[in-house]
């Protein structure tokens, strides 16, 4: 494999932007360390991705490129190829999942104007690759990848050239990992450049595919995954990002969807910084291996900040419930005059708040069904709660720990 990032950082330069590694310092006083973050949100299409679109985009023979490009995408690599074909006069053909967010979806029609045309099919990239490949080879136009080809890996490679021209000593790289693209091009220039640097993958609970690569030795598709983080929602990684990875990188964490929200939100409130789920995956990581960075010099890659605004409830809602202030039950309520100001006098307790009510009334019964979501002041105050609600004989069952009665009542 003949994998030149310098060379790769030349071909996409004037297009894809240089963008800043910062010294964060919330995060920094936080853990002890000089923690930079590679501003990947603040790229001209909002994520990392345009550098592998565009390269491999220009590496193509004028002929290939006269015939037309394809790809599939959640989203990111979408923005990528279209801004390239605008920028290049190419013709693509965008296949995105049904489920991408409206936000991503406009962002890609504005950055590929009328050079490209988008299709909706599939409900996981996976489904969707499946159609967008059929229709490349139907048409004979060119596949660009989202990750598992050397130009693609080249390119995301790029992000690791700026970080060591911008900082003489990396100790960690933090890096977010779904097809394994980014992690394959970062490992990769960064042990040929700095091999004492610690290269730390970085995915989501609810879909682990390097991990579980990793387990199995080789790319392995995982039956079902957690798509609420979408840009790194993927069921089976690449064989020449699997190899890369195994390699180069020392280590796979995987981090919960809320403790990813929980960052979003902290990165929001304290920084102004708007990551996407994606994004946040590699500082998320870094309560895990806490005591080991202190005094270190550790970047961590913000993928991207391709976040709809509409999802901004479900981030807090997340959030609540895995920092443990959200609370759901279904109780047995009295159908009688009172008996919901006795819950709040009596039951609920101070600072803490009913968040969500649904009762259904059941007729010549004396209690009937209540769905109570409360949002608690403190972590601890929930015992409390439930203490309260335990010697007044209250009869309720508790939907955070049944995830099939939650998701079939609140989700």
């Amino acid at each position: 494999m003949n994998l030149n990032f310098l060379e790769a950082s030349q071909r996409v330069q004037g297009v894809v932007m240089h963008t800043p590694l910062q010294l964060n310092l919330n995060l920094s006083k936080k853990y002890k360390c000089n923690v930079y973050l590679k501003r990947e949100d603040l790229q001209i299409v909002r994520s990392y991705k345009l550098r592998g679109a565009y390269n491999m985009m220009q590496s193509l023979p004028k002929e290939d490129l006269d015939k037309g490009v394809v790809c599939a995408s959640a989203g990111n690599h979408a923005q990528g190829v279209a801004y390239s074909c605008s920028r290049m006069g190419v013709k693509g053909v965008i296949f995105m999942p049904s489920i991408t967010p409206k936000q991503k979806i406009e962002q890609t029609e504005m950055f590929g104007g009328d050079n490209i045309k988008i299709v909706l099919t599939g409900d996981t990239f996976d489904d969707c690759a499946i159609s967008a490949r059929n229709y490349t080879q139907e048409n004979n136009m060119t596949f660009i990848p989202p990750f598992d080809h050397e130009k693609i890996i080249e390119g995301q490679g790029t992000v690791a050239v700026e970080v060591f021209n911008d900082l003489d000593t990396v100790d960690y790289i933090f890096v977010p990992n779904g097809g394994g693209g980014l992690c394959a091009g970062i490992s990769t220039y960064t042990k040929s450049v700095s091999p004492q640097t610690k290269v730390i993958g970085v995915e989501p609970e609810g879909a682990p595919s390097m991990s579980k690569a990793f387990i199995h030795e080789e790319p392995y598709e995982l039956p079902k995954i957690e798509r609420f983080i979408d840009g790194a929602a993927v069921k089976k990684v690449g064989k020449l990002t699997y190899q890369l990875c195994k390699e180069n990188l020392d280590k796979m964490l995987l981090v919960p969807e809320g403790k990813v929200c929980t960052t979003i939100l902290q990165l929001y409130n304290k920084d102004a910084i708007v990551a996407e789920p994606a994004g946040a995956l590699s500082i998320a990581a870094l309560d895990q291996v806490k005591n080991e960075i202190i005094g270190k010099n550790v970047v961590c890659v913000v993928s991207g900040s391709n976040n709809d605004i509409d999802r901004m409830q479900e981030i807090k809602e997340r959030s609540l419930l895995y920092e443990g202030l959200k609370h759901y039950f279904v109780l047995e309520f009295p159908q009688r005059p009172g008996a919901l100001k006795e819950f709040v006098t009596n039951i609920l307790g101070d600072g803490n708040d009913i968040t969500y009510f649904q009762f259904s009334k059941k007729n010549n019964k004396e209690c009937g069904p209540a769905v109570i979501g409360i949002e608690v002041k403190e972590k601890g105050d929930f015992e409390d709660l439930r203490r309260r609600m335990d010697i007044n004989k209250l009869n309720y069952t508790y939907l955070n720990q049944d995830q099939l009665l939650f998701n079939n009542l609140i989700g």
